[in-house]
Protein backbone atom coordinates (compact mmCIF):
# COMPACT_ATOMS: atom_id res chain seq x y z
CA UNK A 1 0.00 0.00 0.00
CA UNK A 2 1.01 3.44 -0.46
CA UNK A 3 2.26 5.46 2.13
CA UNK A 4 0.26 8.98 2.89
CA UNK A 5 2.90 10.78 1.94
CA UNK A 6 2.89 9.48 -1.74
CA UNK A 7 -0.94 9.29 -2.03
CA UNK A 8 -0.35 12.98 -1.18
CA UNK A 9 2.28 13.35 -3.70
CA UNK A 10 0.16 11.53 -6.78
CA UNK A 11 -2.66 13.91 -5.79
CA UNK A 12 -0.53 17.06 -6.43
CA UNK A 13 -2.07 20.02 -9.03
CA UNK A 14 0.35 21.95 -11.16
CA UNK A 15 -2.17 24.87 -10.42
CA UNK A 16 -1.19 24.94 -6.82
CA UNK A 17 2.33 26.31 -8.17
CA UNK A 18 0.03 29.47 -7.89
CA UNK A 19 -0.11 29.25 -4.59
CA UNK A 20 2.82 28.59 -3.72
CA UNK A 21 4.86 31.71 -3.44
CA UNK A 22 8.25 30.71 -2.64
CA UNK A 23 8.27 27.92 -5.10
CA UNK A 24 7.07 30.28 -7.50
CA UNK A 25 9.88 32.91 -7.23
CA UNK A 26 12.40 29.91 -7.28
CA UNK A 27 10.74 28.85 -10.99
CA UNK A 28 11.14 32.64 -12.32
CA UNK A 29 14.47 32.79 -10.81
CA UNK A 30 15.90 29.96 -12.40
CA UNK A 31 14.42 31.01 -16.05
CA UNK A 32 15.38 34.24 -15.59
CA UNK A 33 18.84 32.94 -14.78
CA UNK A 34 18.79 30.70 -17.85
CA UNK A 35 17.84 33.65 -20.32
CA UNK A 36 21.02 35.58 -19.31
CA UNK A 37 22.86 32.27 -20.15
CA UNK A 38 21.36 32.27 -23.25
CA UNK A 39 21.71 35.64 -24.08
CA UNK A 40 26.04 35.19 -23.32
CA UNK A 41 25.90 32.80 -25.86
CA UNK A 42 25.50 35.34 -28.37
CA UNK A 43 28.22 37.47 -27.44
CA UNK A 44 31.29 37.10 -29.20
CA UNK A 45 34.92 36.98 -28.07
CA UNK A 46 36.84 40.33 -29.36
CA UNK A 47 38.71 40.02 -32.38
CA UNK A 48 37.64 36.73 -34.16
CA UNK A 49 36.84 36.69 -37.57
CA UNK A 50 33.37 36.44 -38.03
CA UNK A 51 32.71 35.21 -41.37
CA UNK A 52 35.80 33.04 -41.42
CA UNK A 53 34.74 31.67 -37.92
CA UNK A 54 31.00 30.81 -39.61
CA UNK A 55 32.64 29.30 -42.54
CA UNK A 56 34.72 26.48 -40.25
CA UNK A 57 31.70 25.82 -38.41
CA UNK A 58 29.76 24.45 -41.01
CA UNK A 59 32.29 22.20 -42.08
CA UNK A 60 33.25 21.17 -38.34
CA UNK A 61 29.39 21.09 -37.33
CA UNK A 62 28.73 17.23 -38.05
CA UNK A 63 31.72 15.73 -36.05
CA UNK A 64 33.55 16.84 -32.72
CA UNK A 65 32.12 20.44 -33.56
CA UNK A 66 28.59 19.13 -32.54
CA UNK A 67 29.61 17.73 -29.62
CA UNK A 68 31.14 21.09 -28.29
CA UNK A 69 28.04 22.55 -29.36
CA UNK A 70 26.20 20.60 -27.58
CA UNK A 71 27.88 20.98 -23.95
CA UNK A 72 28.56 24.78 -24.42
CA UNK A 73 24.59 25.58 -25.74
CA UNK A 74 26.40 26.74 -28.96
CA UNK A 75 28.60 29.45 -27.46
CA UNK A 76 31.39 27.31 -29.07
CA UNK A 77 30.28 27.60 -32.49
CA UNK A 78 29.37 31.24 -32.57
CA UNK A 79 32.85 31.91 -30.23
CA UNK A 80 30.64 33.50 -27.23
CA UNK A 81 32.08 34.28 -23.59
CA UNK A 82 30.73 31.17 -22.84
CA UNK A 83 32.97 29.15 -25.40
CA UNK A 84 34.66 27.41 -22.67
CA UNK A 85 30.91 26.09 -21.26
CA UNK A 86 30.87 24.53 -17.77
CA UNK A 87 33.42 21.95 -18.37
CA UNK A 88 36.81 23.10 -16.63
CA UNK A 89 34.26 23.77 -13.07
CA UNK A 90 33.08 19.91 -13.96
CA UNK A 91 36.90 18.61 -14.46
CA UNK A 92 38.02 20.70 -11.59
CA UNK A 93 34.82 19.07 -9.18
CA UNK A 94 36.25 15.32 -10.72
CA UNK A 95 39.77 16.46 -9.64
CA UNK A 96 39.18 18.01 -6.23
CA UNK A 97 37.15 14.28 -5.67
CA UNK A 98 39.42 12.32 -6.31
CA UNK A 99 42.11 14.15 -4.29
CA UNK A 100 39.65 13.82 -1.01
CA UNK A 101 39.76 10.19 -1.47
CA UNK A 102 43.10 9.68 -1.92
CA UNK A 103 44.99 12.39 0.15
CA UNK A 104 44.51 12.16 4.26
CA UNK A 105 44.66 15.57 4.65
CA UNK A 106 42.18 16.35 2.65
CA UNK A 107 39.54 13.15 3.99
CA UNK A 108 40.10 14.88 7.26
CA UNK A 109 39.12 18.28 5.79
CA UNK A 110 35.83 16.52 4.73
CA UNK A 111 34.99 15.49 7.68
CA UNK A 112 34.98 19.10 9.36
CA UNK A 113 31.41 19.85 8.17
CA UNK A 114 30.27 22.37 6.59
CA UNK A 115 33.49 24.53 7.15
CA UNK A 116 35.34 21.89 5.50
CA UNK A 117 33.09 22.18 2.75
CA UNK A 118 33.49 25.55 2.27
CA UNK A 119 37.42 24.67 2.01
CA UNK A 120 37.19 21.98 -0.66
CA UNK A 121 34.60 24.32 -2.99
CA UNK A 122 37.27 27.16 -2.35
CA UNK A 123 39.82 24.54 -4.20
CA UNK A 124 37.80 23.96 -6.35
CA UNK A 125 37.03 26.96 -7.70
CA UNK A 126 40.80 27.58 -7.57
CA UNK A 127 41.07 24.51 -9.75
CA UNK A 128 38.66 26.35 -11.95
CA UNK A 129 40.35 28.96 -12.96
CA UNK A 130 43.66 27.08 -12.94
CA UNK A 131 42.07 24.83 -15.75
CA UNK A 132 39.77 27.76 -17.37
CA UNK A 133 42.83 29.36 -18.06
CA UNK A 134 44.99 26.88 -19.91
CA UNK A 135 42.10 25.50 -21.80
CA UNK A 136 41.11 29.32 -23.13
CA UNK A 137 44.88 29.70 -24.17
CA UNK A 138 44.44 26.59 -25.84
CA UNK A 139 41.88 28.10 -27.84
CA UNK A 140 43.11 31.41 -28.32
CA UNK A 141 46.55 29.94 -30.28
CA UNK A 142 44.40 27.40 -32.05
CA UNK A 143 42.40 30.40 -33.11
CA UNK A 144 45.47 31.86 -34.56
CA UNK A 145 46.36 28.60 -35.85
CA UNK A 146 43.60 28.13 -38.24
CA UNK A 147 43.54 32.14 -39.23
CA UNK A 148 40.47 33.20 -37.55
CA UNK A 149 41.49 36.03 -35.62
CA UNK A 150 41.92 39.59 -36.91
CA UNK A 151 45.15 40.25 -35.14
CA UNK A 152 47.13 37.29 -33.69
CA UNK A 153 49.62 38.19 -31.15
CA UNK A 154 50.25 38.53 -27.44
CA UNK A 155 46.74 41.06 -27.05
CA UNK A 156 44.53 38.79 -28.71
CA UNK A 157 45.89 35.80 -26.44
CA UNK A 158 44.78 37.70 -23.25
CA UNK A 159 41.76 39.26 -24.61
CA UNK A 160 40.48 35.81 -24.98
CA UNK A 161 41.72 34.27 -21.69
CA UNK A 162 40.53 36.89 -20.05
CA UNK A 163 37.02 36.96 -21.79
CA UNK A 164 36.83 32.77 -21.69
CA UNK A 165 38.28 32.46 -17.90
CA UNK A 166 35.48 35.17 -16.78
CA UNK A 167 32.78 33.48 -18.93
CA UNK A 168 33.30 30.10 -17.31
CA UNK A 169 33.22 31.86 -13.35
CA UNK A 170 30.20 33.71 -14.53
CA UNK A 171 28.20 30.30 -15.26
CA UNK A 172 30.11 28.71 -12.11
CA UNK A 173 28.79 31.28 -10.26
CA UNK A 174 24.71 31.31 -12.19
CA UNK A 175 24.75 27.08 -11.39
CA UNK A 176 25.35 27.70 -7.82
CA UNK A 177 22.85 30.06 -7.90
CA UNK A 178 20.39 28.45 -9.20
CA UNK A 179 21.34 25.20 -6.80
CA UNK A 180 20.88 27.43 -3.89
CA UNK A 181 17.90 29.73 -4.41
CA UNK A 182 16.51 28.26 -7.48
CA UNK A 183 14.66 24.95 -8.48
CA UNK A 184 16.98 21.97 -9.74
CA UNK A 185 20.84 21.32 -10.35
CA UNK A 186 22.29 24.49 -12.11
CA UNK A 187 25.05 23.00 -13.57
CA UNK A 188 22.90 20.03 -15.26
CA UNK A 189 20.62 22.93 -16.15
CA UNK A 190 22.70 25.00 -17.63
CA UNK A 191 23.75 21.84 -19.56
CA UNK A 192 20.09 20.58 -20.09
CA UNK A 193 19.53 24.16 -21.66
CA UNK A 194 21.81 23.95 -24.09
CA UNK A 195 21.38 20.71 -25.80
CA UNK A 196 17.26 21.97 -25.60
CA UNK A 197 18.38 25.28 -27.24
CA UNK A 198 20.34 23.62 -30.07
CA UNK A 199 17.59 20.36 -30.70
CA UNK A 200 15.23 22.51 -33.56
CA UNK A 201 18.71 23.13 -35.74
CA UNK A 202 19.87 19.52 -35.46
CA UNK A 203 16.09 18.35 -36.45
CA UNK A 204 16.40 20.93 -39.53
CA UNK A 205 19.61 19.59 -40.87
CA UNK A 206 18.30 15.95 -40.20
CA UNK A 207 15.56 16.50 -42.22
CA UNK A 208 17.36 18.59 -44.85
CA UNK A 209 19.80 15.66 -44.75
CA UNK A 210 16.84 13.41 -45.41
CA UNK A 211 15.64 15.38 -48.39
CA UNK A 212 19.19 15.98 -50.35
CA UNK A 213 19.25 12.46 -50.46
CA UNK A 214 21.88 11.65 -48.26
CA UNK A 215 19.77 9.68 -45.63
CA UNK A 216 17.36 7.42 -46.92
CA UNK A 217 13.88 7.97 -45.42
CA UNK A 218 13.78 4.27 -43.97
CA UNK A 219 16.71 5.65 -41.34
CA UNK A 220 14.76 8.66 -40.65
CA UNK A 221 12.23 6.87 -39.04
CA UNK A 222 14.64 4.24 -37.72
CA UNK A 223 16.08 7.07 -35.63
CA UNK A 224 13.03 8.85 -34.89
CA UNK A 225 11.74 5.11 -33.29
CA UNK A 226 15.41 4.66 -31.82
CA UNK A 227 14.82 8.37 -30.18
CA UNK A 228 11.62 7.64 -28.76
CA UNK A 229 12.40 3.89 -27.21
CA UNK A 230 15.69 5.14 -25.81
CA UNK A 231 13.60 8.13 -23.53
CA UNK A 232 11.53 4.96 -22.68
CA UNK A 233 14.33 2.77 -21.80
CA UNK A 234 16.10 5.89 -19.80
CA UNK A 235 12.94 6.62 -18.04
CA UNK A 236 12.04 3.08 -17.30
CA UNK A 237 16.04 2.71 -15.80
CA UNK A 238 15.90 5.98 -14.06
CA UNK A 239 12.79 4.74 -11.90
CA UNK A 240 14.34 1.53 -11.47
CA UNK A 241 14.63 0.63 -7.48
CA UNK A 242 16.52 -2.39 -5.24
CA UNK A 243 14.78 -2.12 -2.39
CA UNK A 244 16.83 -3.27 0.89
CA UNK A 245 13.88 -4.59 3.80
CA UNK A 246 14.11 -2.55 6.69
CA UNK A 247 12.96 -3.75 10.00
CA UNK A 248 12.33 -1.63 13.66
CA UNK A 249 12.36 -3.48 17.03
CA UNK A 250 9.70 -3.07 19.45
CA UNK A 251 10.15 0.42 21.47
CA UNK A 252 8.73 1.28 24.74
CA UNK A 253 8.24 5.07 25.42
CA UNK A 254 6.88 5.39 29.07
CA UNK A 255 4.30 3.38 30.24
CA UNK A 256 3.37 2.23 26.38
CA UNK A 257 4.78 -0.30 24.03
CA UNK A 258 4.92 0.15 20.27
CA UNK A 259 5.46 -2.74 17.67
CA UNK A 260 8.17 -2.54 15.62
CA UNK A 261 7.41 -1.77 12.13
CA UNK A 262 9.02 -2.31 8.69
CA UNK A 263 10.14 0.12 5.64
CA UNK A 264 12.97 -0.53 2.62
CA UNK A 265 15.31 1.13 1.61
CA UNK A 266 15.40 2.48 -1.51
CA UNK A 267 18.94 1.55 -3.77
CA UNK A 268 18.39 3.13 -7.40
CA UNK A 269 20.20 1.19 -10.39
CA UNK A 270 21.37 4.09 -11.47
CA UNK A 271 22.47 6.49 -8.32
CA UNK A 272 24.72 8.64 -9.58
CA UNK A 273 22.31 10.14 -12.62
CA UNK A 274 23.52 11.78 -15.59
CA UNK A 275 26.92 12.99 -13.57
CA UNK A 276 29.08 9.96 -14.93
CA UNK A 277 28.27 10.97 -18.69
CA UNK A 278 29.16 14.36 -18.15
CA UNK A 279 32.53 13.72 -16.58
CA UNK A 280 33.76 11.07 -18.95
CA UNK A 281 32.45 13.80 -21.68
CA UNK A 282 34.63 16.60 -19.96
CA UNK A 283 37.98 14.74 -19.82
CA UNK A 284 37.67 13.68 -23.57
CA UNK A 285 36.64 17.14 -24.84
CA UNK A 286 40.10 18.51 -23.77
CA UNK A 287 42.27 17.39 -26.58
CA UNK A 288 39.32 17.81 -29.26
CA UNK A 289 38.80 21.05 -28.00
CA UNK A 290 41.98 22.47 -29.33
CA UNK A 291 42.26 20.46 -31.97
CA UNK A 292 39.13 21.99 -33.48
CA UNK A 293 40.55 25.12 -34.32
CA UNK A 294 44.14 24.16 -35.11
CA UNK A 295 42.96 21.88 -37.80
CA UNK A 296 45.81 20.24 -40.09
CA UNK A 297 48.54 22.30 -38.04
CA UNK A 298 48.53 20.93 -35.21
CA UNK A 299 51.54 19.22 -33.35
CA UNK A 300 52.58 15.75 -33.67
CA UNK A 301 51.46 14.91 -30.46
CA UNK A 302 47.91 15.45 -31.15
CA UNK A 303 47.35 14.37 -34.13
CA UNK A 304 49.11 10.95 -32.95
CA UNK A 305 45.92 11.65 -30.24
CA UNK A 306 43.26 11.93 -32.61
CA UNK A 307 44.03 9.61 -34.84
CA UNK A 308 43.84 6.99 -31.90
CA UNK A 309 41.17 8.60 -29.48
CA UNK A 310 39.24 10.83 -31.89
CA UNK A 311 35.85 10.59 -32.23
CA UNK A 312 34.41 6.78 -33.23
CA UNK A 313 38.24 5.34 -33.06
CA UNK A 314 37.54 2.21 -31.07
CA UNK A 315 40.20 3.56 -28.07
CA UNK A 316 37.86 6.85 -27.61
CA UNK A 317 34.78 4.58 -27.31
CA UNK A 318 36.42 1.73 -25.11
CA UNK A 319 38.18 4.48 -22.97
CA UNK A 320 34.76 6.77 -22.75
CA UNK A 321 32.87 3.00 -21.32
CA UNK A 322 35.96 2.39 -19.26
CA UNK A 323 35.25 7.02 -17.44
CA UNK A 324 31.97 6.27 -17.32
CA UNK A 325 31.79 3.14 -15.38
CA UNK A 326 34.49 4.33 -13.05
CA UNK A 327 32.78 7.79 -12.50
CA UNK A 328 29.92 5.40 -11.77
CA UNK A 329 31.18 3.75 -9.33
CA UNK A 330 33.00 6.69 -7.89
CA UNK A 331 30.55 9.22 -7.19
CA UNK A 332 27.98 6.65 -5.85
CA UNK A 333 30.54 5.52 -3.43
CA UNK A 334 31.71 9.16 -2.39
CA UNK A 335 28.65 11.25 -2.89
CA UNK A 336 24.99 9.44 -4.22
CA UNK A 337 25.10 6.81 -1.69
CA UNK A 338 27.48 6.67 1.13
CA UNK A 339 27.24 2.72 2.33
CA UNK A 340 28.90 4.18 5.74
CA UNK A 341 26.74 6.89 6.26
CA UNK A 342 23.46 4.78 5.89
CA UNK A 343 24.64 1.91 7.83
CA UNK A 344 25.08 4.39 10.69
CA UNK A 345 22.02 6.13 10.07
CA UNK A 346 19.95 3.16 10.20
CA UNK A 347 21.93 2.18 13.25
CA UNK A 348 21.68 5.48 15.46
CA UNK A 349 17.15 4.83 14.53
CA UNK A 350 17.74 0.96 15.18
CA UNK A 351 16.77 -0.30 12.03
CA UNK A 352 18.44 -3.49 10.77
CA UNK A 353 18.38 -5.55 7.73
CA UNK A 354 16.62 -9.20 8.67
CA UNK A 355 19.46 -11.78 9.31
CA UNK A 356 22.46 -9.00 9.18
CA UNK A 357 24.13 -7.40 12.40
CA UNK A 358 23.75 -3.82 12.80
CA UNK A 359 27.22 -1.56 12.00
CA UNK A 360 30.40 -3.17 9.81
CA UNK A 361 28.22 -6.27 8.58
CA UNK A 362 25.62 -4.07 7.56
CA UNK A 363 27.89 -1.48 5.55
CA UNK A 364 29.38 -4.75 4.11
CA UNK A 365 25.93 -5.92 2.72
CA UNK A 366 25.13 -2.37 1.64
CA UNK A 367 28.48 -2.28 -0.25
CA UNK A 368 28.05 -5.71 -1.67
CA UNK A 369 24.43 -5.10 -3.23
CA UNK A 370 25.15 -1.66 -4.50
CA UNK A 371 28.66 -3.09 -6.28
CA UNK A 372 25.84 -5.38 -8.02
CA UNK A 373 23.58 -3.17 -9.05
CA UNK A 374 25.95 -0.59 -10.41
CA UNK A 375 26.85 -3.27 -12.73
CA UNK A 376 23.46 -2.88 -14.11
CA UNK A 377 23.51 0.59 -14.15
CA UNK A 378 27.10 1.83 -15.28
CA UNK A 379 26.35 -0.99 -18.50
CA UNK A 380 23.06 0.80 -19.16
CA UNK A 381 24.91 4.07 -19.00
CA UNK A 382 27.63 3.04 -21.01
CA UNK A 383 25.12 1.62 -23.54
CA UNK A 384 23.29 4.78 -24.02
CA UNK A 385 26.17 7.01 -24.36
CA UNK A 386 27.51 4.77 -26.77
CA UNK A 387 24.41 5.42 -29.24
CA UNK A 388 25.43 8.92 -30.60
CA UNK A 389 29.03 8.25 -31.03
CA UNK A 390 28.46 4.74 -33.39
CA UNK A 391 25.15 7.23 -35.08
CA UNK A 392 27.72 9.42 -35.48
CA UNK A 393 29.98 7.63 -37.60
CA UNK A 394 27.89 5.14 -39.34
CA UNK A 395 24.71 7.11 -40.82
CA UNK A 396 26.41 10.62 -40.40
CA UNK A 397 23.37 12.43 -38.46
CA UNK A 398 23.73 15.02 -35.92
CA UNK A 399 24.85 14.20 -32.43
CA UNK A 400 21.76 15.24 -30.71
CA UNK A 401 20.28 12.28 -31.37
CA UNK A 402 20.47 9.55 -29.25
CA UNK A 403 22.93 8.54 -26.19
CA UNK A 404 24.37 11.55 -24.03
CA UNK A 405 21.89 14.08 -24.57
CA UNK A 406 18.98 12.13 -24.21
CA UNK A 407 20.05 10.98 -21.09
CA UNK A 408 20.64 14.63 -19.88
CA UNK A 409 17.68 15.65 -20.72
CA UNK A 410 16.19 13.23 -19.66
CA UNK A 411 17.69 12.76 -16.52
CA UNK A 412 17.97 16.57 -15.62
CA UNK A 413 13.78 17.06 -16.65
CA UNK A 414 12.90 14.02 -13.96
CA UNK A 415 15.27 15.55 -11.72
CA UNK A 416 13.49 19.23 -11.48
CA UNK A 417 10.29 17.87 -11.65
CA UNK A 418 10.66 15.91 -8.47
CA UNK A 419 12.03 18.98 -6.97
CA UNK A 420 9.25 21.09 -7.65
CA UNK A 421 6.53 18.09 -6.54
CA UNK A 422 8.86 18.40 -3.40
CA UNK A 423 8.06 22.30 -2.91
CA UNK A 424 4.62 21.39 -3.33
CA UNK A 425 4.48 18.57 -1.10
CA UNK A 426 5.97 20.64 1.52
CA UNK A 427 3.67 23.77 0.75
CA UNK A 428 0.53 21.75 1.43
CA UNK A 429 1.90 20.16 4.72
CA UNK A 430 2.76 23.69 5.61
CA UNK A 431 -1.24 24.44 4.66
CA UNK A 432 -2.61 21.47 6.76
CA UNK A 433 -0.42 22.62 9.51
CA UNK A 434 -1.85 25.96 9.63
CA UNK A 435 -5.14 24.88 9.29
CA UNK A 436 -4.65 22.18 12.74
CA UNK A 437 -3.81 25.44 14.46
CA UNK A 438 -6.32 27.28 13.76
CA UNK A 439 -8.75 24.90 14.58
CA UNK A 440 -7.15 23.78 17.98
CA UNK A 441 -6.93 27.80 18.34
CA UNK A 442 -10.61 28.14 17.70
CA UNK A 443 -11.19 24.92 19.98
CA UNK A 444 -9.30 26.17 22.69
CA UNK A 445 -11.31 29.68 22.86
CA UNK A 446 -14.62 28.26 22.36
CA UNK A 447 -13.89 26.47 25.89
CA UNK A 448 -12.70 29.25 27.57
CA UNK A 449 -15.99 30.83 27.02
CA UNK A 450 -17.72 27.87 28.17
CA UNK A 451 -15.74 27.33 31.47
CA UNK A 452 -18.14 28.84 34.49
CA UNK A 453 -17.03 31.34 36.76
CA UNK A 454 -15.72 30.21 39.95
CA UNK A 455 -17.54 31.23 43.30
Amino acid sequence: MASAAEQMAANLSWGAIGKATDLRQRIFFTIGLLIIFRLGTYIPVPGIDGAALRDFMEKASTGIGGILGMFTGGALTRMGVFALGIMPYITASIIVQLLVTMVPAWTNLKKEGQQGQKKINQYTRYGTVALATFQAWGIAKSLELGHLAHNPGYFFQISVVITLVGGTMFLMWLGEQITARGIGNGISLIIFVGIIANIPAALAQFFSQGREGVISPAVIIGVLVMVVVTIAFVVFMERALRKIHIQYPRRQVGMKIYDGGSSHLPVKVNPAGVIPAIFASSLLLLPTTISTFSGSQSGPIMSTLLAYFGPGQPLYLAFFTAMIVFFTYFYTHNVAFKVDDVADNLKSQNGFVPGIRPGRKTEEYLEYVVNRVLVLGSAYLAFVCLLPEILRTELSIPFYFGGTSVLIVVSVSMDTVSQIQSHLLAHQYEGLLEKSQLRGKKRGSANKRKAPARR
